[in-house]
């Protein structure tokens, strides 16, 4: 007889979805408020609105590739607390921390010194490579702290609690929206403005805030040592194949997403100022969007540990439910609020043309993100990372890339590359139906 203890009321989901949602967006809040400020700095606003574009998008790559790491370790601990085996867990956690704090060293050490090679291949040049460079070799700094404050993440989301995540990341990202206008701008007679420079170190400082937080909390609010204790949990090993997987998925996934960068810069610098406008604002709504599919990574895990496969479905139909009223909220601010998004990036009047004749793809992608990321989400709380990894290969190679060069052959310009990220959301999005409705609806009680 099965033990029906996971809550999935609506209550219980917005608890831990709306607390995700603050806490996930705090990434692209960091990226995308460094892009709002130098894009507005008169005299070379195109160009560092680029460059912030280009490394933006080049670390949110490094930092999904390793950041995948999360979700696995939240699968483990949700997993093992829906089948009562928390305490089984032991050095688990702090084994889970150190590794990802490794990885992100080796990573952060391997592109440090190849930096102007880096974006000379994704069409950086002259001034635009200039700033590129100078932004990446402050904010790289904080890719460590932001993969320790990743890794407790996915412990408490483990745990099932969003609420100290969400209270790490919203303090992280109002920081860097106060130290962006005071850094860059200048405050007089105390800060010279440092323009670009100065938004690198209001991302970094804001870094640093949330790992010495998440550090604390953890300490504070849990039962977790941070000793690091051999011999190597026996889940280390699992916790090592799911991120392999993960990280070829990820790879593919930015793969996608640098070689749409790499295009729009090769059409000119107001094609990747309009593009970078373009993809803070999805990110950002991506992030939104993936509040809910946190909730349904979490309970999913748990109810995965319990054999509650009922219970499963009831949840996976709600989250998915909630996420598309969401993307359609999503779409009509878009409507509502056209222009006013594109002027608070820049005011260059080509850019703006550029972007307003393209953004509406943006707002088309958001009901095939609202069903793609959610059923993502729900897939690694049940711990398909092999799967995961084979739809994101499919939907780079087989829908994005020829979709990306169709574009390019057409001259559709943004729209074209556009095309492409909508196709490979939406192969991503059909995969996983396909996938649940085989594997996991059969195990439903009638």
């Amino acid at each position: 007889m099965k033990n029906y203890r996971t809550n999935i009321s609506f209550k219980r989901i917005q608890q831990l979805a709306i607390p995700a949602i603050l806490s996930g967006i705090a990434e692209p809040v960091l990226s995308s408020t460094d892009a709002a400020v130098v894009g507005n700095i008169p005299e070379f606003g195109t160009e560092s609105l680029a460059a912030v574009g280009i490394v933006g998008s080049f670390l949110s790559m490094l930092i999904w590739i390793l950041a995948q790491s999360r979700s696995a370790i939240s699968a483990i601990v949700s997993q093992n607390l829906g089948a009562g085996k928390i305490k089984e867990l032991e050095n688990f956690p702090a084994q889970a921390i150190y590794f990802n704090i490794a990885l992100s060293i080796i990573v952060l050490l391997s592109t440090y010194f190849f930096v102007e090679e880096i974006f000379s291949l994704l069409n950086a040049e002259g001034l635009i490579l200039e700033y590129s460079i100078d932004y990446y070799n402050i904010r790289v700094w904080g890719f460590p702290l932001t993969l320790f404050t990743f890794a407790v993440f996915g412990l408490f989301r483990g745990l099932q609690n969003t609420f100290w995540p969400m209270t790490i990341a919203t303090t992280g990202a109002l920081v860097n929206i106060g130290l962006d206008f005071a850094l860059v701008y200048g405050i007089d007679n105390f800060i010279d403005p440092m323009g670009i420079q100065g938004a690198a170190w209001a991302s970094l400082i804001s870094q640093a805030i949330m790992a010495l937080m998440a550090f604390i909390f953890v300490l504070w609010k849990t039962d977790v040592s941070l000793r690091l204790k051999f011999p190597l949990h026996p889940e280390i090993k699992r916790l090592v194949q799911m991120c392999i997987n993960l990280f070829v998925r990820s790879v593919a996934l930015n793969a996608a997403l640098m070689l749409a960068v790499r295009e729009a810069t090769g059409l000119g610098k107001e094609y990747i100022a309009a593009h970078a406008i373009a993809i803070n604002i999805w990110l950002f709504t991506a992030f939104f969007i993936d509040g809910y599919g946190a909730a349904g990574n979490i309970l999913g895990g748990k109810l995965l540990g319990e054999k509650d496969y009922t219970t499963l479905w009831k949840l996976t139909k709600r989250v998915n439910l909630y996420n598309l009223f969401v993307s359609a909220m999503l779409v009509v601010a878009g409507l509502i609020f056209y222009k006013d998004l594109g002027l608070l990036f820049n005011k260059d009047g080509e850019v703006l043309s550029i972007f307003y004749g393209m953004f509406f793809m943006v707002l088309i992608s958001q009901p095939l993100n609202a069903l793609g990321f959610t059923l993502d989400a729900i897939f690694k709380g049940l711990g398909e990372m092999s799967y995961l990894r084979n739809v994101l290969l499919g939907a780079t190679i087989l829908g994005f890339i020829p979709f990306m060069f169709l574009g390019r052959y057409m001259g559709w310009g943004l729209i074209g590359i556009w095309l492409a990220i909508l196709v490979w959301v939406g192969y991503r999005a059909v995969a996983l139906i396909i996938k649940y409705r085989n594997k996991y609806l059969p195990l439903v009680e009638k």
